[in-house]
């Protein structure tokens, strides 16, 4: 299928001077213009989202009217073979009427046939389109969206909600071919039985309204297991994540606890919105009952005052049996909706997230060779230099690397998508509200941090004066939180393609990470799963560190690099990392002293600001605060006890 899976350009750059950024498309992207998803409200994504695949949805409405062509004329003809046949005695007519029902036969069966794939091909692109469009976004947003957003909700989003997309597509459809069929029946009864034409044309609007009052909670408890399936994801995700950490503390069963409690906290919710299901679609089935008896009733009266014959009664008969489905599948593009707008509420809340970067007015260009220098802390990464940065506090250094990668500093939690089970009505529209304007507070804070003067320059270049791409380009950032993504060990150590094997073995000699390669059934082509689980936690940040070298930025900054390593793989990193940035820029936050070692210069932090600038050497000589971090990172050093927390 052409068509599928459908194009969304991929975010390259995210610099801009409008409200969005500009996108390098790929050229199958760039051969169809991609159009922006309308968020204005979720009921306007839900018409823009089908609207981008009404040529499928035409044909599918068609083939599933084609599907129920023959129980809508069927009954028809049946009628036509008593009244003409049987009762009349012209077996031509037996013949004619039975041929006919022998043609929609096949066309009923071909349109079935072609009709499901059109259904399933329609479901997928509508279902991808929104999964690829919240994978954009995050592309697009990095680092600032899970500051807005909970992680596990975004997930929940890709997952679970855009298959909600898709299956509105499906019944909407197959709607449509009911209506169509639906009034092919009341013109043919109405020419029959004006009464009788009026209570199948009044019957199934009237039904559906009846059964609206039910929607309403049902779509309440359907929010509700929606809440509780994100925070089961994000509970998910956290546990994964530190899954290593909370097995050296000893906290698998407190958190395997809290999920188990969180599970059950979802089952009941599902219960209930199941319960309410249930109602919905009981009641879809006594409303049709209730038809099929009245139209029954109505009919054999009409016969016995000689206004109707047998074979119209039959054919009234197998209407109002068969009328029974295009009734419930009205129902249950009713329930459909509900879910779908459900879902489409949370799907508008991610993709209404604008990243907070703008296009500089009058855009420099970075220099090369240059140094970097933080105007707040007075750290100095000399050109051409390894230099060390070394702080006694964790945080300061991380913040220095992220200023130096022109990333936005967190300190908030992010809004839920959701509000709370207990809020209904107009407690649960202010919360939204609420979400609203606190998300819209975050723009705001975010834009105001990112259009002010960097205070990082590069030269004399500050990084605000440069679009956001040419920073990312130029300074690469390996933070300890970067992940190993599913796919094959080539992909990760070279996601864009562009290294010989020859420099991308060396990425991996560097990085001490040869085992990785050896454990590899593949070798190069081995598959690594989502996360890189299988392999050890030195194994996973080695890995890492290897992509971070294979980037071959003009600037690399290694936050913690070796933390989860032995002491004798750290000292080979350490003398192989030195000889492989030679001549380009490094930075590296770390305590370790078989880096520092081999550092160039090296940078104490205390407090936020660089107080002291030497070799290793002299700074153990003349700092005294130099060498009690120092001193406390060779008691971490030691091998006893750090070969059990990494490699091995």
């Amino acid at each position: 299928m052409r068509d599928f899976p459908p194009v969304v350009p991929e975010f390259t750059a995210t610099a801009s001077t409008g409200p969005g950024p500009t996108v390098r498309a790929s050229a199958q992207a760039k051969a169809q213009p991609f159009v922006a998803p309308d968020t204005r409200s979720p009921t306007r994504y839900l018409w823009w989202l089908l609207g981008q695949q009404w040529p499928v949805l035409v044909v599918s409405s068609v083939l599933a009217m084609l599907e129920w062509l023959p129980g809508a004329v069927g009954p028809f003809l049946v009628g036509r073979i008593i009244d003409q046949g049987i009762i009349g005695g012209d077996w031509s007519a037996v013949w004619r009427y039975a041929g006919g029902l022998l043609g929609l036969a096949l066309v009923g069966v071909t349109a079935g046939v072609l009709g499901h794939t059109y259904v399933v091909r329609s479901w997928l692109i509508a279902m991808y389109r929104s999964m690829k469009l919240v994978t954009r976004k995050t592309t697009q947003m990095g680092h600032v969206l899970p500051q807005r957003v909970p992680t596990g909700e975004v997930l929940s989003v890709a997952g679970g909600d855009s298959d909600q997309m898709g299956a509105l597509t499906e019944v909407l459809t197959r709607a449509v071919g009911a209506l169509l069929a639906y009034l092919m029946i009341a013109a043919i009864v109405l020419h029959t039985s004006l009464q009788l034409g009026l209570v199948v044309l009044l019957a199934a609007p009237l039904l559906v309204i009846l059964a609206m009052p039910l929607l309403r909670p049902l779509e309440r408890r359907q929010e509700a297991e929606r809440t509780r399936l994100s925070e089961l994801t994000s509970l998910a995700t956290d546990i994964v994540a530190g899954l290593r950490i909370l097995r050296g503390i000893g906290g698998e069963q407190t958190f395997a606890g809290n999920y188990a409690a969180q599970s059950q906290l979802t089952r009941r919710t599902a219960v209930s919105a199941g319960r309410w299901q249930a109602a919905v679609d009981a009641t879809s089935v006594l409303f049709s009952g209730m038809f099929l008896v009245a139209l029954t009733v109505l009919g054999s009266q009409q016969v016995a005052a000689g206004e109707l014959e047998i074979g119209q009664l039959v054919s009234f008969f197998g209407y109002a049996v068969f009328m029974v489905w295009p009734i419930q599948t009205f129902f249950e593009l009713a329930q459909k909706w509900v879910r779908a707008v459900v879902a489409a509420r949370k799907t508008v809340a991610v993709m209404e997230q604008q990243p907070p970067w703008r296009q500089p007015a009058e855009p420099l260009v970075l220099p090369h060779r240059v140094d970097l220098h933080d105007q707040v802390s007075g750290f100095v990464a000399a050109s051409g230099l390894l230099t060390a940065l070394v702080s006694g506090d964790p945080e300061d250094s991380a913040a220095l690397a992220d200023r130096l990668g022109r990333y936005l500093p967190s300190g908030h939690d992010p809004v839920s998508l959701d509000v709370e089970k207990e809020l209904t009505g107009r407690a649960a529209r202010r919360a939204r509200r609420q979400q609203r304007e606190r998300r819209a507070e975050l723009l705001a804070r975010d834009a105001a941090l990112a259009g002010r003067r960097w205070g990082v320059s590069l030269g004399t270049v500050d990084l605000a004066d440069v679009p956001i791409a040419d920073v990312r380009e130029r300074i690469v950032v390996s933070h300890t939180a970067a992940v190993v993504f599913a796919g094959t060990l080539q992909d990760t150590v070279d996601p864009s393609g562009r290294l010989t094997r020859e420099q991308a073995e060396q990425a991996l000699l560097t990085a001490a990470a040869e085992d990785v390669f050896d454990l590899m059934p593949g070798g190069w082509q081995g598959v690594l799963d989502e996360r890189g689980r299988g392999l050890s936690g030195g194994q996973r940040q080695r890995l890492l560190l290897a992509r971070a070298l294979a980037a071959d930025p003009e600037i690399l900054v290694l936050v913690e690099p070796t933390s989860a390593v032995d002491a004798h793989t750290e000292a080979m990193i350490a003398s192989r990392l030195a000889q492989h940035r030679r001549g380009r820029t490094t930075v590296v936050m770390t305590g370790s002293p078989l880096l520092l070692h081999h550092a160039d210069r090296v940078a104490l932090l205390e407090q936020g600001r660089v107080i002291d600038v030497g070799t290793h050497e002299k700074l153990l000589a003349r700092s005294a605060a130099y060498r009690h971090v120092v001193v406390r990172g060779l008691d971490d050093a030691d091998p006893t006890q750090r070969s059990g927390a990494g490699d091995d």
